[in-house]
C-alpha cells in the first residue's frame, strides 16, 4: 500500500490536519522560554535525595495508587479533607484523561488565548473545542459571552487557567464563582503557577461538587519529575480514576517528589527570588518606549513590542544567547507579543540587555 494511502487509512482527518507540539531546542542559549524554576537543590539536600532514591524497589512496580505521596501532597497544597486527588504524568495527563472521560461530541471550553493543551487534546479526541476570546489589551473574561455561550453550548467541561497562561492574569474572583454556578459540566481551575500567588480556588472546593482544581509540581521546581495532580468531589475523582492507566506514576517520581515536599523552606525561598525579580524585571520592561509589559502573577511575564516587531526582537535575542518565547504567530490578541520566563537575577539581567540592545 502507498504511504499516503496508508496514512490516510489509519490516522484521522482531524489529527493529520494538527500540527504536533513543539519544543525548541535551548542548547547553549539562556533558557527563559519554558515557565521552569532555574533554580537547582543545594548540594546537601541532593545528597540526602540521593539516599532516597538509592533505596527505590525500581524491580517492582510502583504503587499504583501513589497512597503515601497523595497523602503529602494534600497536606502540602492544604487540600480540604473532603476533597480526594488523582494524580498523572503532569498535567497534560489529567487533561488527557479529563477529556477521554466526556461523550462523545461533548463540547470543551476555555477562553483564548489560554493553555494551548486544551484545545490540542480535545481535537486530537475529536471533541467540539470552543475558544472564547478574552477583552483585548486586559485579558479578562468577557463575562456575558461566556455565560451566554455556556447557556448555548452547554459544555461538559470549561477550563479556566488562574492565572492564565500566557498572559499572567488572575480572572475575576466573583466572575469565576459565577461561571462555576452556572456551569452545567465540570469546571476546571488549573493552578500551575500557585507557588507565584497567593490566590487559590483550593479551599472552595467543598462548596462546589462540580469544580476541580489542576495543579503540577514542575513551576516549583521539579519539571523533570513530570507529576500534575488534580482535586475534587469524591465521586467525579472515582470516576476519573477508572480512565487513568495503571502505574502512571513512576517510583522515581513518587519518592523524589516526597522528598522535595520536606523542603518547603528551600522552594519558599526560590519562590520569593523570582517573585521579587519578576517585579524588578516588570519595571524594566516598562521603561522601554514602545514596549507594554502585562502585569503577572506568574513566572513570567508577557509583553507586546512594537508593531509587526516582535519575530525579529525574538530573533536578535536568540541571536544574543537568550531564548525566550515567540507568541506572534499565534495572531488574534497575542499579536506582537513575546513572553519571558523569570530566571536568576544574572539571567534576567542577560534578558534586559540583549533586549534594550535590539531597539
Amino acid at each position: 500500500m502507498p504511504e499516503k494511502d496508508l496514512i490516510s487509512t489509519v490516522i484521522r482527518s482531524e489529527i493529520r490536519a494538527l500540527s504536533a507540539y513543539k519544543v525548541a531546542d535551548a542548547t547553549g542559549y539562556i533558557k527563559l522560554d519554558a515557565m521552569e524554576n532555574p533554580y537547582t537543590w543545594p548540594e546537601e539536600v541532593k545528597a540526602k535525595w540521593l539516599k532516597v532514591v538509592h533505596d527505590a524497589e525500581i524491580n517492582r512496580y510502583p504503587d499504583p495508587e501513589a497512597k503515601s505521596l497523595c497523602r503529602v501532597l494534600k497536606q502540602y497544597n492544604n487540600i480540604p479533607d473532603t476533597s480526594d486527588i488523582l494524580l498523572g504524568n503532569g498535567s497534560d495527563e489529567i487533561i488527557q484523561l479529563l477529556l477521554m472521560a466526556l461523550p462523545a461530541e461533548s463540547t470543551v471550553m476555555a477562553p483564548e488565548p489560554s493553555f494551548v493543551m486544551y484545545k490540542q487534546i480535545a481535537q486530537c479526541l475529536g471533541l467540539n473545542y470552543q475558544g472564547l476570546p478574552l477583552l483585548a489589551d486586559s485579558f479578562d473574561l468577557n463575562l456575558p459571552v461566556l455565560l451566554e455561550s455556556i447557556k448555548i453550548q452547554q459544555p461538559a467541561i470549561i477550563f479556566l487557567a488562574y492565572p492564565n497562561n500566557p498572559t499572567g492574569n488572575l480572572f475575576d474572583v466573583e466572575a469565576i464563582k459565577e461561571i462555576i454556578t452556572a456551569a452545567p459540566g465540570l469546571v476546571i481551575l488549573d493552578e500551575a503557577y500557585a507557588p507565584f500567588t497567593n490566590a487559590s480556588f483550593m479551599a472552595e472546593l467543598p462548596n462546589y461538587k462540580n469544580l476541580l482544581v489542576m495543579r503540577t509540581v514542575s513551576k516549583l521546581g521539579l519539571a523533570g519529575l513530570r507529576l500534575g495532580f488534580i482535586a475534587g468531589d469524591h465521586q467525579v475523582i472515582e470516576e476519573l480514576n477508572k480512565v487513568r492507566l495503571p502505574y502512571n506514576i513512576n517510583s522515581l517520581t513518587q519518592c523524589s517528589t516526597e522528598f522535595a515536599l520536606s523542603q518547603p523552606e528551600m522552594f519558599a525561598e526560590q519562590t520569593t527570588i523570582l517573585r521579587n525579580e519578576r517585579a524588578r524585571v516588570f519595571l524594566q520592561l516598562s521603561t522601554i518606549s514602545g514596549f507594554k509589559p502585562f502585569p503577572s502573577s506568574a513566572n513570567f511575564i508577557l509583553f507586546k513590542t512594537p508593531t509587526n516587531k516582535a519575530t525579529e526582537i525574538f530573533n536578535a535575542l536568540k541571536d544574543k544567547g537568550v531564548l525566550i518565547k515567540n507568541l506572534a504567530p499565534q495572531k488574534g490578541l497575542l499579536s506582537d507579543c513575546l513572553r519571558v520566563t523569570i530566571g536568576k537575577p544574572e539571567e534576567n539581567n542577560a534578558f534586559l540587555n540583549a533586549l534594550k540592545s535590539t531597539i
